[in-house]
């Protein structure tokens, strides 16, 4: 929590003049008994009328006053509350864009999700109410108490025994329901996670009849959080009736104690009735602050969990971009990286190179890749062909630096692409990745993100290239995607997310099986558009059709997780057998 606290520094003003100006309220409350007695006991008991009403303005203007006073601390404690919160959302996603993918799988998308939400909402509003309560409650509680002794030691020395045992009761169930919430926000959590997933497949789930096991998992999920949310919410209620029980035991003594008293002509009448008035401010003010209590619990418990994302720190560590070197030149700069020829290239042409690089994901047993190596030179088009789960997309991955190799390094002209500052490192690539994805906006908009600042031209010759001329011709660059592409076919999601891509002219161009929604024929126009794009590309064409990939200058063929063969077409035609049964079982035997 000292993170998010910290954010309180910037809304230094608020957090003063909104607890002060709470604190003034509550004075000027406190004296309101006092009033009340004098208009017992002076003016009641004499008859004097005018002495009535003017005690009475004085309890006007002693409640404009509060009402002021409550209103001004009501608006410094909810601005310092929302710009918390504001900035509390903007700290945790810029943090969460600095994670790798290795943390992002850990954490886990619906966990990240609840946090940016549910949690920071939870913390925002236990700010605003510890802003105007926290100091509020505990000065009425004890300035009530203080203000009893003023008035009688005797009876006062109630509120010396209730108010310890009303402080007991509060410690006590704040110091049960702390964990609870946690758990509570980790169950929601699996709610959440069990919807996106839902929403995210749901064509999935009805092509496989798959709706009864669904809502069925969901209701397991949601009546485990109601139970448990139904469970801490019954500790939390013990508050308020051991509170009323042990104010009422309290009342019910300081009224015995103070009849006594008025007979013997020790008090007035007047000031047994600021007593009771005292104990039920105190009782007024302990139900406030066992709610607040609850409230500044469950603002905790998501604290402390906004707290665990922003603790997390990548694996992979980013490089300072240095101003003087290119990091063109960095080959050379970079004596300490050395580059192995491994298959006799001139060292110039070698534009990404695979030396022995093994690959694991995170919290994996096994290893996704092993032993790959392998080199691209300029202007290659490298194929990329295996069964489900071979590993294709992972070594893409690494090449962009998604993840860090485990052992062995990936080097993109002869510097480890450890050494290169991300923005650097990135801006030289560009990656089509297997799910198509488009933002809201126009085509326009979606395509600059590939090259902000993209001329006319340069869009419609990347549109060109990815075969999207026709359809964004008849639709205008203006037309307005809806968020996912919903508005767009399959295949027209994915050519513009080609485009996004080429418009960038990147020194490596990535297919992460970007065309499996492309029909045959365009898929061959567009991988012949590309190859005459320009001779300085190194292209990585990652799929499962053996058509997409056969014409390539090199075919890296995996299986589970290590390289078969590489190759030609014809070659691997004639010495690798999984490459066979892969173009067999789509051609039917046929050879080109």
């Amino acid at each position: 929590m000292k993170k998010i606290l910290a954010l309180l520094k910037d809304y230094k003003k608020e957090t003063i003049l909104g607890p002060l100006f709470k604190l003034l309220e509550a004075s000027f409350e406190l004296f309101v008994p006092l009033v009340i007695a004098a208009i017992i006991d002076t003016g009641v008991s004499d008859g004097d009328i005018a002495y009535i009403l003017k005690m009475c303005l004085v309890l006007v203007v002693l409640a404009l006053i509060g009402f002021v006073c409550a209103i001004t601390a009501q608006y410094f404690a909810a601005k310092a509350a929302v710009g918390v919160a504001a900035k509390l959302r903007h700290a945790l996603f810029e943090h969460i864009e600095k994670l790798s993918y290795t943390e992002l799988d850990t954490v886990g998308t619906s966990t990240l999700i609840t946090r940016m939400t549910s949690d920071v909402n939870q913390v925002q509003n236990g700010v605003n109410l510890v802003l105007r309560l926290f100091l509020r409650s505990p000065f009425i509680v004890f300035g009530a108490m203080v203000m009893a002794f003023t008035v009688d030691v005797k009876a006062a020395l109630v509120f010396v025994v209730t108010i310890p045992l009303l402080s007991i009761v509060v410690f006590v169930v704040m110091y049960a329901t702390i964990p609870l919430y946690k758990k509570v926000q980790a169950a929601l959590d699996r709610v959440l996670a069990i919807t996106r997933e839902n929403l995210t497949g749901v064509r999935v789930i009805r092509a496989f009849n798959k709706e009864e096991h669904e809502i069925k998992q969901f209701n397991e999920s949601n009546d485990k959080l109601t139970n448990m949310q139904v469970f801490v919410g019954k500790i939390t209620a013990l508050t308020s009736p051991l509170t009323f029980i042990i104010i009422n035991v309290a009342t019910i003594v300081l009224v015995w104690t103070g009849a006594i008293q008025v007979n013997d002509g020790v008090i007035s009448q007047g000031e047994v009735v600021a007593l009771v008035n005292y104990m039920s401010q105190i009782l007024v003010e302990l139900v406030k602050l066992a709610n607040l209590i609850v409230s500044i619990t469950k603002s905790i418990a998501s604290g402390n969990r906004i707290q665990a994302v922003l603790n997390i720190e990548s694996s992979m560590k980013d490089v300072a971009i240095d101003t003087d070197v290119e990091i063109g030149a960095q080959k050379e700069s970079a004596s300490s990286v050395k580059q192995t020829n491994i298959t006799g290239l001139p060292e110039d042409d070698v534009i990404v190179a695979f030396e022995h690089v093994h690959f694991t994901y995170a919290k994996s047993k096994e290893e996704a890749l092993t032993d790959i190596h392998f080199t691209a030179k300029k202007g290659e088009m490298i194929g990329v062909i295996g069964g489900t789960g071979s590993g294709k997309t992972s070594i893409v991955n690494l090449i962009s630096r998604f993840y860090d190799a485990t052992r062995g390094s990936v080097s993109i002209n002869g510097v480890d692409v450890k050494d290169y500052p991300l923005e650097s490192l990135r801006e030289k690539i560009s990656i089509v990745p297997q799910k198509a994805v488009l933002f809201k906006g126009t085509i326009r908009e979606n395509i600059c993100w590939g090259k902000e600042g993209a001329t006319d031209e340069e869009i419609q010759r990347a549109l060109e290239i990815a075969q999207a001329t026709e359809f964004v011709k008849e639709k205008g660059l203006d037309f307005v995607v809806e968020q996912g592409g919903r508005n767009l076919s399959g295949g027209q999601r994915q050519r513009l997310t080609i485009a996004r891509a080429l418009v960038k002219n990147p020194d490596i161009l990535i297919l992460d099986d970007s065309a499996s929604a492309l029909d045959y024929a365009t898929d061959a126009k567009l991988r012949k558009a590309i190859s005459e794009m320009s001779d300085d590309m190194t292209v990585f064409v990652v799929s499962q059709r053996a058509a997409s990939i056969m014409h390539a200058d090199q075919i890296i063929v995996l299986d589970d997780g290590e390289v078969s063969a590489i190759g030609k077409h014809n070659d691997l035609l004639d010495n690798c057998e999984i490459y066979r049964e892969i173009y067999e079982s789509q051609f039917r035997g046929s050879v080109l």
